[in-house]
């Protein structure tokens, strides 16, 4: 009788052991794999950023802000100091060269003028009535040279006659003798008269000049009180916009303290902050460049302001061509500053790689676009939008550009979709 031979089973023990040592072995050699060969990493590609290498127009620049302020700003200081007693105009006024502004009372300094003003005319009285001595004192000086030159003349007379006559044994010579002598004491008279004439002439005109140049000197200071007086009111010293008025009725304002300013309206600048990074980098003649009602307008550099403040400096720029339509004073615009001429490159876009590579390595794409590899690269120059490739990478190469957090020790990435 036939009987039948049942098959025999594994038992559940063996087969247990088996697989631990097939788990064992693959492990094994998935360990050998990632730390003798490239170590690997799934990506899915909607959490990366996938640029293309291109060859492009390659040009250094960085970004800035800068504020549109007046061409030229003239800053209103209190000349003398005072009370506000009365405002002509409003801040935002339009104003003409010599227009008042607004007026300061000076008690103290409008009664140094009034004293000022009569010691010019004290004086001035004064110098009139000494002119008038001198003339008088100077007629009377000529009053008496005539009489001694007459008298020169009466004795020079006699004395010539009576010489004759005593040659002629006519007169005495006692006669002859006081002739003589009466003639050499006029004549002495009369040269000591012309001498105190002449020293009379010049002592008064001396003095005539003292005088004058003491009524000059006088006349100056009451010319300078007059100005302090009329700077009282303060006036616009060319035509512009008053801005900054801080004056209040009844406010006390000290010498030099600042009024206000007017502004030129014929044309703007701009003032930009720079990263103190670059001023090295940064000199007259370097053009910008801003986008104003969807249109892009350019600016140059004309002063550079070595000074450093908070770490940074500061440009002025002014606009090239035309005015941009409706641009205000007090505006911020966002300015690309160019820092090299426009140059062909190979250029990778920016992105969050650079964090972690420095721009040493990336990963690139292969042909399938499935698989991402590590390599090496050097990058040169940047501006806001691209990096300049100096060796690595070609044009039309794949790259991933998005931050590499968790990639730092991966050699390969395998790229999956959903």
């Amino acid at each position: 009788m036939d009987r039948v031979i049942e098959k025999k089973k594994w038992p559940a023990k063996k087969i247990i052991t088996y697989l631990s040592i097939v788990g064992i072995v693959l492990l094994i050699l998935s360990s050998f794999y990632f730390t003798s060969g490239k170590s690997k990493l799934n990506v899915n590609t909607e959490r990366i950023t996938i640029s293309e290498v291109k060859n492009g127009t390659f040009k250094e620049f960085i970004p800035v802000n800068g504020i549109v302020l007046p061409l030229t700003t003239i800053y209103l200081d209190a000349i003398e100091g005072g009370r506000v007693e009365e405002k002509f105009v409003e801040d935002g006024a339009i104003m003409k060269k010599g227009d008042p502004i607004l007026k300061l009372a000076n008690t103290d300094l409008e009664l140094s003028l009034s004293n000022q003003e009569t010691a010019v005319f004290n004086l001035l009285t004064q110098m009139q009535i000494s002119r008038n001595a001198a003339q008088q004192n100077t007629i009377m000086k000529l009053n008496q040279g005539t009489d001694v030159e007459n008298a020169y003349k009466e004795a020079d007379r006699i004395y010539t006659l009576n010489k004759k006559l005593y040659e002629q044994q006519a007169i005495s010579l006692q006669e002859f003798k006081q002739s003589e002598n009466s003639y050499n004491y006029c004549l002495k008279k009369k040269i000591l008269t012309e001498k105190i004439l002449l020293q009379d002439s010049v002592t008064t005109k001396q003095e005539l000049n003292q005088a004058k140049e003491s009524f000059l000197r006088t006349q100056q200071s009451l010319q300078i009180m007059r100005k302090k007086v009329e700077d009282l009111i303060v006036k616009a010293p060319i035509d512009g916009q008053l801005t900054s008025l801080d004056a209040e009725i009844g406010q006390n304002k000290n010498k030099g303290e600042r009024l206000g300013q007017i502004d030129v309206v014929s044309g703007f600048k701009v003032r930009v902050d720079v990263d103190e990074h670059y001023i090295s980098r940064i000199y007259n003649g370097l053009v910008g460049e801003f986008t104003f009602n969807n249109q892009d307008y350019k600016l140059n550099i004309y002063k550079v302001y070595t000074q450093v403040a908070n770490g940074k400096f500061q440009v002025d720029m002014k606009f090239e061509g035309v005015l941009p339509k409706g641009i205000r004073r007090g505006q911020t615009l966002q300015i690309r500053l160019a820092l090299s001429d426009e140059t062909k490159a190979i250029l990778v876009p920016k992105g969050g790689f650079y964090q972690q590579t420095g721009g040493n390595w990336i990963f690139k794409l292969d042909e399938s676009g499935k698989v991402a590899y590590k390599i090496d690269i050097q990058l040169g120059r940047q501006n806001p939008e691209y990096y300049e490739v100096l060796q690595g990478l070609k044009e039309g190469d794949k790259v991933i550009t998005s931050g590499y957090d968790n990639y730092e020790d991966v050699q390969e990435l395998i790229l999956k979709t959903n």
